[in-house]
């Protein structure tokens, strides 16, 4: 009964994952932070539910995901924290789940650009570590191969990151998803962070066609040459 009613639920958590997906593509920035605290209330009303607690924690990833678009370093920090700590929760009922991990590497490397030294010392090490395990338990997923990358791109060079590095994981992420529009975006950021800018241009262009509704990969593509 339990098996069935957990097949039944399963779309209903794609759905909702859809849904912040396309809050985060319009960068609308306060229907995600207002959809983050509810889940978050959701969650703390329910506390065992492990998947309540991922469910807060990607909300409060992609608000502050759509922050630091902004510009707004230190409001993403702030909501990247709160994720963090939603993700801890998840984690501690069920240590068995890469996406679970995949969101706190997330969140960590998310809190870093707000502060980098403090938050490198602080949560670069908690970024890299859960990014790795997730990797480590789940190596064909495309979206911790991405989220590997996208921390190895903030973490800098001399502590293993960098755009070259970061470059290799987001070739593995397009090989297990050549649909993944979020790998393309983030292909051509560091390859022009590597000025790459005609590839650069080829992979956000290709991001663009698989995602039209992303804001941020129109303006990533907007200020990248064509040659």
């Amino acid at each position: 009964m339990r098996i069935v009613s957990a097949l039944l639920f399963l779309p209903l958590l794609c759905a909702a994952a859809d849904d912040l997906m396309l809050l985060r593509d319009h960068q609308d920035r306060q229907a995600l932070e207002s959809r983050a605290s509810a889940l978050q209330a959701a969650a703390e009303k329910h506390p065992g539910d492990a998947d309540g607690w991922y469910r807060a924690a990607l909300a409060w990833s992609y608000a502050a995901e759509v922050a630091m678009e902004a510009g707004d370093k230190k409001t993403s920090g702030r909501f990247a924290e709160a994720g963090v700590a939603m993700a801890d929760k998840a984690i501690d009922i069920n240590g068995k789940n890469a996406e679970y991990y995949r969101i706190l590497g997330t969140l960590a490397g998310q809190i870093i650009p707000a502060n980098p030294l403090q938050g490198i010392l602080i949560y670069g090490k908690r970024a890299k570590e859960a990014l790795d395990k997730a990797v480590a338990m789940d190596p064909k997923s495309s979206r911790a191969q991405l989220a590997h990358g996208v921390g190895y791109y903030y973490l800098p060079e001399n502590f293993g990151g960098g755009p070259a590095n970061a470059i290799k994981d987001f070739e593995r992420a397009i090989a297990l998803d050549p649909k993944s529009a979020e790998a393309y975006l983030w292909m051509g950021i560091a390859l022009r962070k590597e000025h790459q800018e005609v590839k650069a241009h080829e992979a956000l262009v290709k991001s663009l066609a698989l995602d039209p509704e992303r804001a941020w990969t129109k303006q990533q593509l907007a200020k990248t040459p064509e040659k």
